[in-house]
């Protein structure tokens, strides 16, 4: 099972995104069985920031002086045999998941699982560097997405 916890250090995700660890939680419950460790305790932290927090995080920690979507650290240390981990932290901004700003929530909480996906994904280990390992990317993100887009009705 996975745990989500969430922190905020941007108040506009309140007006966006009600009861925020239950939300990210919820998505996780919903994965595939694959992507659900069914037999294991794992975690994960969240940050919901802003671009200019992120465009920091990013040119420190990736040496890119520019904001983005998402940032994803995978803890380390992972044991597969362990009944508890640790996955990592993601980073995602407010600014790049609030465009346009006239859009409707439901289109807000759809772009915010997307980019969770994509970065819950990181943690796993998975990237696009290049074409073969992007494709397989982009084609987990798409089935996990399948699985939980019964959440935006």
């Amino acid at each position: 099972m996975i745990k989500v916890n969430v922190l905020s250090e941007e108040n506009s995700w309140l007006k966006r995104l009600n009861e925020k660890e239950k939300f990210f939680n919820k998505v996780c419950k919903l994965f595939p069985k694959k992507f659900r460790f069914s037999n294991k305790k794992v975690y994960l932290t969240v940050l919901l920031s802003n671009n200019k927090k992120i465009k920091i995080l990013n040119k420190k920690f990736r040496n890119k002086n520019k904001h983005t979507d998402i940032l994803s650290f995978p803890f380390k240390q992972k044991n597969k045999n362990q009944k508890e981990i640790y996955l990592g932290d993601m980073i995602i901004s407010f600014n790049y998941i609030n465009k346009p700003k006239n859009q409707d929530k439901k289109e807000f909480k759809k772009k915010t699982i997307k980019i969770f996906i994509h970065g819950f994904l990181h943690l796993l280990g998975f990237d696009h560097i290049n074409y073969k390992s992007y494709k397989k990317m982009f084609n987990h993100e798409q089935k996990i997405f399948k699985s939980v887009e019964k959440l935006l009705n």
